[in-house]
């Protein structure tokens, strides 16, 4: 009962401040705290489940490992341990939250959306998929470039215990460990307002963490797989970063839209070929980044690719100045959290 009054007084908070901000209307924060109520009454206590003789053995052993992880994440990693991801909830479909990213036709910079909680972040999320993609229609009906990307794992920041979804447990042992890295990361530092800040800090630190994880337990084929992923990140963030290059210089120059959008597909198209050629030439035939081998592509995709995986030569320098201890360098990463905006960003996007 208590749950359900906070909640109730986080709606009416939420749509008070709705009304100031003009940013989202009513009916987006009506979806978001539903949301939020439903998954938190859908929880089941892991610790139960484990000792619930009728738990799958396979789901039994994904909790048992989650269990590892988040002490390890608290112990070697310097890493929130306030009870999330202690539940289970069994999500329906492949995603629990359906980001909506859009940006001018003409332009790399992501629109934002300013909220109560979070501050202004670069993208929407719902919790409903048609509702996501209703939204993105009408973006761009506006002439919007516009990306709609599922999102397996959720995180409230701590202002609630985050339950263990089940689309976490969907891949590898390494994903799961991504995955709350990545999630607990927001919870031990969080800038409002600055989602690329947040999200290459909690990347660079999901990739630091499963490193030391799998150092820690000498699984050493499972090391090298995750060092080769790590090359193929490397050769993708150039060639992503060569593809803003082009189109930023094409959106600057003298050209009828129509020109800029022609020259702007042929840009884009590059983006299947040069994989292919990394395949063959670098990546010994494996599909790294396959999704990426089909479109849609626009500028909203690489928006939100950049949004995650930008900063990472920033983060990268700080954990070498921190000599490799996970304390140090999150104190580190909050000093430079603490940056003005202009100065914080001019730090995040250094050169490796």
């Amino acid at each position: 009962m208590k749950k359900i009054q906070l909640l109730t007084g986080l709606l009416l908070i939420a749509l008070l401040l709705a009304s100031q901000t003009g940013c989202s209307g009513p009916g987006y924060y009506f979806q978001a705290v539903s949301g939020q109520l439903k998954l938190m009454h859908a929880r089941e206590d892991i610790h139960s489940l484990l000792e619930n003789p009728e738990t799958r053995p396979e789901l039994a052993g994904q909790l048992t490992l989650a269990n590892q992880l988040l002490a390890f994440a608290s112990d070697q990693l310097d890493l929130p341990s306030d009870g999330s991801y202690t539940s289970y909830v069994k999500v329906e479909g492949e995603a629990l939250v359906w980001n909506v990213v859009a940006t001018e036709a003409f332009s790399l910079e992501p629109r934002t959306w300013c909220f109560p909680v979070a501050g202004c972040v670069p993208y929407r999320g719902f919790f409903k998929q048609k509702k996501a993609l209703d939204s993105a229609e009408r973006l761009r009906n506006k002439g919007l470039d516009v990306y709609v990307s599922p999102a397996a794992a959720y995180s409230s920041l701590g202002w609630f215990r985050d339950p263990l979804l089940s689309t976490m447990l969907s891949g590898s042992e390494m994903r799961l460990a991504a995955y709350l890295f990545h999630e607990l990361a927001h919870q031990r530092l969080y800038v409002k307002g600055d989602g690329k800040f947040n999200e290459a800090y909690a990347s660079f630190v999901e990739q630091m963490g499963l490193t030391t994880w799998l150092e820690n337990n000498r699984m050493h084929a499972e090391l090298q797989q995750w060092q080769q992923m790590q090359n193929a990140a490397t050769d993708f963030r150039a060639l992503i970063k060569d593809i803003r290059r082009q189109l930023t210089d094409l959106f600057l120059m003298n050209l009828t839209d129509a020109e800029k959008r022609q020259r702007k597909a042929k840009i884009f198209n590059t983006i299947p070929v040069q994989l292919d050629t990394l395949r063959a030439e670098k990546w010994q035939g494996k599909r790294y980044y396959a999704n990426w081998s089909e479109g849609p592509y626009n500028n909203a995709r690489l928006a939100l690719f950049s949004t995650y995986e930008g900063g990472h030569c920033a983060f990268e320098r700080l954990w070498v100045e921190a000599n490799g201890d996970a304390r140090t360098f999150h104190q580190l990463a909050k000093q430079k959290s603490r940056l003005q905006g202009d100065t914080r960003s001019e730090w995040l996007n250094q050169s490796c």
